[in-house]
């Protein structure tokens, strides 16, 4: 470890790789070489992530997604009525820069065509004036029709095109309103619902209750991407072969609600649409940058707005457009669209990662983003109470501003730089109890609420966004008991040994354990093990050995890990694929908890991490690492391949460093 006040270099505390170091740091660093390149990649590493530090103490990087979210924004912008023909231009252009040799649009960075972002894609670009003769719509038409068309997309997919009359509403599910009056002593209520499910659906209800079509002349209608047209083609939802499956009972249920629906009456509907309205309101004013601050449900809340009638100049309307715009990212190179702001997440991480290369707390930077940390912490009583009767509020979230969504994953790892960096407080403890408040019926901890696992959920038919539901994970799980660990919690408490147990059952047969948030075995099996080890569990034992061997198995030839998004579809590539830095980094950590540095994987993990690392300190990763929605959503964290190789390097090299050191 680096001691305190040897980092006092202006500015940065460390040297660059042109200049000299001041001499603390670096008689620090001579004294610490057990292997100088490891020395000199972690010197270019901190430098890099305090050099992009912003001058408020906080980091902040983009989130990488693919090409649907400037699909929806001109479509959306369409369906408003808005005229900015260059944001158009520039929305239009991104999607054509993404379009795949075979003619489609993938989801993640590498991965094939996917039917509904590719069936957007066209649309969009139709709807800026492409030629439905071009080469390149020619290709994407062909691409479409080969993966089943229109009636391959998802739900929301359909939705949109339902909005502009290139899809029939009596096909879609119904999402009624009134479940916003649901009590909750009812079997199923709102609460039952995913956090982002709720913020997603909220808007839709209104939207489907007026189906507010525009009309569009016939050069910019999408008919021909029906393979038998849309008059000869079955759009009823799909039923599941048994007959009392949950699937048909809703599609049942949905039947139903379309009967009720053509009713001249409907006592509660007007009541419903207003307890949606009240409550979306509430969740897109001060606090909150944006309904729920992620990218669907804002824009879905810009239409509903519209069509409840609210004027463009409404203070509403106007904070939700600027909220939208603040999701913009331009540079010479391309224009795109976020799909949110991940500041606490990468400042947690960023932090804990210099702090663990052993930069004091007392160093400038650290300072700032401690005191960045610790002002965000939520005090409000949010979305999650009704799940968890915890009386104090405490938390993180992702975003700058989520005060309703506070999250459990981000709290852990704020904790964790806290630790690291000052003395146990008042707010330490306070977020430490609303933490473990959230401990589930199965041991596990899931993202934003507490035991919304019930699977019947999953076959309601608009619930094909594969999120209806917080499932606890075994990341999660890990990373709570690698704080407890951290923080010297007992490791024969009830809380820690209920969240081993359920480690245990959601382990693999191959000893590799999914992973929810991040792609995608490699992440949930590094994670696993850190916690176990942090706790203190002995990684001696049989079962925690098959998670260490599962993660030398999938080395690659270049000493590297990878790992695709494919995974979540098709488990038997778990663990392939071409090597990067972020997912490397992630099983180093692993093999490392398991207590030998000395093993050739990891010598060979942490040579790859040397000889890949950019001039500037950083590394290179042209793939998509992180996970939004498995199967249906992905993303890209730049911070990913800035921090995690740093904190590898740093957990190898504290193993192997001398004692004096």
């Amino acid at each position: 470890m680096i001691s305190p006040g040897e980092r006092s270099c202006e500015n940065t505390g460390m040297k660059s790789a042109t200049q000299p170091a001041c001499s603390g740091v670096e008689a620090t660093w001579q004294a610490l070489q057990e292997d100088e390149g490891i020395s000199l990649v972690m010197e270019r590493a901190c430098g890099n992530l305090l050099r992009i530090q912003n001058p408020d103490g906080h980091w902040e990087a983009e989130l990488v997604v693919d090409s649907t979210l400037c699909s929806d924004y001109l479509l959306a912008m369409r369906w408003l009525g808005e005229d900015d023909p260059v944001l158009e231009q520039k929305c239009a252009d991104h999607i054509r820069r993404r379009q795949l040799p075979d003619g489609g649009w993938n989801i993640f960075i590498n991965g094939p065509s996917q039917i509904t972002a590719s069936v957007k894609a066209y649309f969009a670009l139709k709807l800026a004036g492409d030629s439905p003769d071009a080469p390149w719509m020619r290709e994407a038409r062909a691409n479409i029709l080969r993966l089943g068309g229109i009636p391959q997309m998802n739900t929301y997919g359909k939705l949109y095109l339902a909005l502009f009359g290139q899809f029939p509403w009596k096909f879609l599910p119904t999402i009624p309103p009134e479940i916003f009056l649901l009590p909750r002593w009812f079997f199923f209520h709102l609460a039952e619902m995913s956090s982002w499910t709720r913020a997603i659906v909220a808007p839709l209800t209104i939207l489907n209750h007026f189906r507010p079509t525009r009309d569009l002349p016939p050069d910019h209608q999408i008919r021909e991407l029906y393979p038998a047209g849309m008059e000869n083609t079955d759009l009823s939802l799909r039923k599941h072969p048994r007959f009392w499956a949950w699937r048909n009972f809703f599609l049942r249920c949905d039947r139903l609600l379309k009967v009720y629906d053509r009713l001249p009456c409907h006592p509660l509907r007007q009541r419903a649409l207003r307890a949606v309205e009240s409550w979306m309101v509430e969740r897109m004013g001060e606090g909150s940058d944006g309904l729920a601050a992620i990218f669907p449900s804002m824009l879905n809340a810009v239409l509903a707005l519209r069509t409840l009638g609210y004027a463009d100049n409404h203070p509403l309307v106007t904070k939700a457009r600027a909220d939208l715009r603040g999701l913009f990212v331009e540079d010479d190179s391309d224009f795109r669209i976020q799909p949110c702001l991940s500041p606490v997440w990468d400042t947690a991480i960023t932090t804990l990662t210099l702090s663990e290369v052993g930069i004091p707390a007392n160093h400038p930077a650290l300072t700032r983003a401690t005191a960045w940390l610790e002002a965000r912490e939520v005090r409000f009583r949010g979305d999650w109470h009704v799940k968890n009767s915890h009386p104090e509020a405490s938390g993180w979230a992702f975003e700058h501003n989520n005060r309703y969504y506070p999250d459990t994953d981000d709290t852990m790892m704020v904790l964790m730089a806290l630790w690291r960096l000052k003395p146990r407080t008042e707010q330490f403890d306070r977020a430490l109890r609303w933490l473990l408040s959230f401990q589930c019926r199965d041991g596990g901890w899931a993202a934003f609420d507490k035991d919304v696992t019930a699977s019947w959920l999953e076959h309601v038919p608009f619930a094909d966004h594969n999120a209806i539901l917080d499932p606890t994970c075994s990341d999660l799980t890990a990373r709570v008991l690698e704080l407890l660990g951290l923080i010297g919690y007992e490791r024969q408490s009830p809380v820690v040994l209920r969240a081993i147990a359920m480690l245990r059952r959601t382990q693999e047969p191959d000893g590799s354990w999914y992973g929810r948030w991040g792609v995608n075995y490699l992440y949930g099996t590094w994670q696993v093990l850190r916690g176990l080890s942090s706790i203190g569990e002995n990684m001696e034992q049989e079962w925690i050995r098959r998670g260490r061997d599962w993660l030398e198995s999938c080395q690659n030839d270049d000493g590297g890990w990878g790992e695709s998004p494919e995974t979540y579809d098709f488990p038997a590539l778990k663990g392939i694929g071409p090597s990067t830095p972020s997912q490397t980094a992630w099983a180093l950590m692993g093999l490392c908890a398991c207590g030998d540095p000395h093993r050739e994987s990891i010598r060979n993990g942490v040579a790859y991490l040397i000889r890949t690392q950019e001039p500037d300190g950083s590394w290179s990763e042209n793939f998509t690492t992180g996970t939004g929605f498995p199967g249906v959503f992905y993303l890209k964290y730049e911070m990913y391949r800035q921090h995690f190789p740093l904190l590898a390097l740093a957990t190898y090299h504290k193993m192997v460093a001398p004692p004096h050191a």
